[in-house]
């Protein structure tokens, strides 16, 4: 067989399906998918509320809560405890099978019938304002993440501490606005950068110790700009530029991106890895349009996928030991899985919502260390695997057809239409973005923010500029967002400075934000380039390195061809920057 080219039945371009996909497909005895790669990952982060909150009752015992469901919407929401409790069963919702009406139909009646955990939180300790994440203690807004104390304003996130705006980065400590770095002390607005000590403004930097608006540096310390200089030099500088005030940080952060331009770009940050294509991956092989993932083999499609996923296509926001998944989201663990959504350790299991430890599932909600169910219903071995070849036949006979037209057939992941949120609740909005008109145009649904009654106390221009004017008289006080709620950002429109969030400030000299937090974590991930690939050359012509004239190596890269950066394969960028 060979590669076919298909249209996407969503957005209706043109996609490639290769001829190992073929083979994959065939493993996981599914049909190709008739949608494209990003139309996939896009309908996978449909499922997805990070960030989005509402105070409501745990329909069981009462208790006051926040939880990731809109009260609007049919299903009926536990607090985590009561969830996980032996006080009910999910197994008492369970139903026949009806061959008579669309499975998608079915499976959405149980969704709405079983009970909802209200946020996805494991040992955390006064981390109230959480998701998704496991041993947080005194953490506020961080989304996804483990071992984390005093965090706050964070996404995804590892082993840090005591450290402010921080994405994707792990071991980070008394640390401001990052994004993808590692193994940092008190390093500040940086990107891409790792064992970088009492820093500022980095970009791919790596184990340096007191340096300023350095891009692609190693090795360095008392740098200003990519420019050596001597101790007392450097400290006489540091001195003289009022580190605490706002308009200096944007002038910096303006020389930054000039000089960032000016300095050649890897190709791909690919580390440790072999026959891999992507970005942000290390320690992969035969690893192919993946994404920020780590420790994976013989994959392709992937996005944050950790320690050691194997075997799988199309999976986001997974990790530890996964093995054979296909269209899986937001789960731990797990082997010969497809079409899930928050599933933990569960095999051969087929379109199953946050269900645990289960081995021989199908169409199962809130289940736990159950085998041989069918959307939520006990049958023995050999009745379960003789309905199961009549349910997958049915699937495909009678398929769910959306209001936008598109068919799902078995072997498509779950329609957007069976999300629990409305597309800017979930963080499909924040690698998608759309406006309402978009959305609905587009058979998503949308929730329109509530009329805020707040009073504006200040508005962010009237904020002063250095850190060293701003008196705690601030705290708590209600600031406007510079954004005022005309982006595609999930703006809150005004914000507060918290206690501990100001002494941070003052203790570090850094100026006080003018935008909301979820404005400021849109600005850290479009640091990101875009979760595709283009095919070009290596455009290095330096005479002194391995080659006569341009070199000729050619690469699948995330910088498009009408981007001004100047990028250079592996070996010319470590000839020219290292």
């Amino acid at each position: 067989m060979e590669s076919q080219t298909k249209a996407c039945q969503n957005c209706k371009k043109d996609f490639t399906i290769e001829l190992e996909d073929f083979g994959f497909y065939e493993k996981m005895q599914v049909l190709p998918p008739t949608f494209c790669p990003d139309c996939r990952f896009q309908r996978r982060l449909l499922f997805r509320n990070n960030r989005v909150f509402y105070r409501r009752e745990c329909t069981l015992c009462n208790k006051s809560l926040l939880s990731v469901y809109n009260k609007e919407r049919p299903y009926t929401i536990y607090c985590r405890d009561c969830w996980l409790s032996d006080k009910w069963s999910p197994m008492d919702y369970g139903r026949e099978y009806d061959f008579s009406i669309p499975f998608f139909s079915q499976f959405r009646s149980l969704q709405t019938k079983v009970p909802k955990a209200n946020l996805y939180q494991t040992n955390f300790i006064l981390s109230e304002y959480c998701n998704y994440g496991k041993d947080l203690k005194e953490c506020y807004l961080l989304f996804g993440g483990i071992n984390n104390e005093r965090v706050h304003f964070a996404n995804q996130i590892f082993d840090s501490r005591d450290s402010l705006d921080i994405a994707f980065s792990e071991k980070i400590e008394f640390s401001y606005e990052l994004f993808e770095c590692a193994r940092t002390n008190k390093l500040f607005f940086s990107h891409y950068s790792s064992d970088c000590v009492d820093s500022y403004y980095l970009i791919d930097c790596r184990n340096c110790m007191s340096c300023f608006g350095c891009v692609g540096i190693v090795n360095k310390q008392y740098c200003v700009f990519n420019e050596q200089y001597t101790k007392e030099k450097y400290q006489e500088f540091i001195s003289s530029i009022s580190l605490g005030s706002f308009e200096n940080h944007k002038k910096s952060l303006k020389k930054l991106r000039e000089l960032d331009l000016t300095i050649p770009h890897r190709y791909a940050r690919i580390y440790k890895s072999v026959n891999s294509d992507g970005d942000d991956l290390y320690e992969v092989r035969n690893v192919h349009d993946s994404f920020s993932s780590r420790q994976a083999e013989n994959s392709k499609y992937l996005f944050f996928s950790r320690n050691n996923t194997k075997d799988s296509y199309d999976t986001s926001f997974q990790g530890f030991g996964a093995e054979l998944l296909y269209e899986i989201a937001h789960g731990f663990g797990g082997s010969n899985g497809a079409f899930g959504i928050r599933n933990f350790s569960n095999q051969d299991s087929r379109y199953n919502e946050e269900c645990h430890d289960c081995k021989n599932i199908f169409g199962c909600e809130g289940l736990r260390k159950k085998q041989y169910c069918i959307l939520n219903q006990q049958y023995t071995k050999e009745e379960y695997e003789n309905i199961l070849l009549r349910i997958i036949k049915h699937i495909s006979d009678m398929p769910y057809i959306d209001q936008k037209g598109r068919i799902y057939k078995y072997g498509e992941f779950f329609p957007s239409d069976l999300s629990s949120f409305a597309y800017n609740e979930t963080i499909a909005q924040e690698y998608f973005p759309l406006s309402k008109e978009e959305a609905t145009e587009n058979g998503y649904g949308w929730q329109d923010g509530k009329v805020r009654n707040y009073k504006i106390d200040i508005e962010y221009k009237d904020i002063p500029d250095d850190i060293k004017d701003v008196e705690e008289e601030i705290i708590n006080k209600v600031i406007a967002c510079e954004h005022a709620g005309k982006c595609k950002e999930q703006c809150t429109e005004a914000f507060k400075i918290i206690p501990e969030e100001f002494k941070f400030y003052k203790r570090m000299n850094l100026p006080l934000p003018r935008l909301c937090p979820n404005c400021r974590h849109y600005q850290r991930i479009n640091l990101r380039n875009p979760l595709k690939l283009w095919h070009r050359q290596c455009m290095c012509d330096k005479e002194n390195h391995l080659h006569k004239g341009k070199c000729e190596v050619e690469f699948e890269t995330s910088y498009s061809d009408d981007r001004p950066e100047m990028v250079y394969c592996e070996k010319c960028y470590q000839q020219e920057v290292y």
